[in-house]
């Protein structure tokens, strides 16, 4: 909507916070969390979200709901993107894998909160779109590549977190080799209809625990293998 000014949409993003703010409250007996990190709030405050979806559908870019963006992929909304990326409790110098980087909506988020960002994208047409778009934004800490995210990004192994968008049905091998030892990975899994967004962590050992959060319904990981 040409006739939606700045003012109208630093307004709605407000909005949008006090109501994951809400959300977080009213799930909490299921994520033993009252309130989300300052800084994740802070990232979701600033990141302009109707840069991150179709022109057609930035007056309704800061609704709680995903919003499609092709592909049979969606943004995800606002309230996941902001209790997936606490759960990962990202600190400031860690190294992020993000697997699924569609428009980089949830990409921006990241690279406000990590040092670098590793984002892997298995369709061709939405990573390049994510691309450009967090390209002019100046978000200059985000490496990108097109390729099966089920694989991860070896050549930059480890990281220090690992952040999923879309839902394999058991937890990816390569991707929990690639976490480094004391890492967390965050990832919604299991059989299309339950689904588990699940928090990985992997000991200094290398031994892995996972903690169920809740039900959830994403996209489910497409690999080539």
């Amino acid at each position: 909507m040409s006739s939606t000014s700045e003012a109208d949409y630093t307004e709605a993003r407000q909005s949008m916070v006090e109501l994951i703010e809400l959300y977080v409250q009213l799930s909490s007996d299921q994520t033993d969390k009252e309130r989300l990190d300052e800084r994740v709030l802070a990232a979701m405050a600033k990141v302009p979200r109707h840069l991150f979806v179709p022109m057609e559908l930035q007056h309704v870019a800061y609704a709680d709901s995903p919003i499609p963006i092709g592909c049979d992929k969606t943004v995800s909304q606002p309230f996941m993107v902001a209790l997936m990326t606490d759960l990962l409790d990202i600190e400031e110098g860690d190294k992020l894998l993000e697997i699924g980087t569609g428009f980089g909506y949830h990409s921006a988020i990241l690279a406000l909160l990590a040092e670098e960002v590793f984002t892997v994208e298995i369709h061709a047409e939405l990573g390049r779109e994510g691309e450009a778009r967090l390209g002019a934004l100046g978000c200059d800490n985000i490496q990108f590549k097109i390729g099966d995210g089920a694989q991860g990004w070896p050549e930059h192994a480890p990281f220090d977190r690992i952040m999923v968008a879309a839902a394999p049905e058991l937890l990816p091998p390569a991707l929990l080799q690639q976490l480094k030892p004391g890492g967390r990975m965050v990832v919604p899994a299991g059989l299309p209809d339950k689904q588990q967004l699940l928090v990985v962590d992997k000991a200094l050992d290398g031994r892995i625990a996972t903690r169920d959060i809740f039900q959830v319904v994403f996209s489910p990981l497409i690999t080539s293998h």
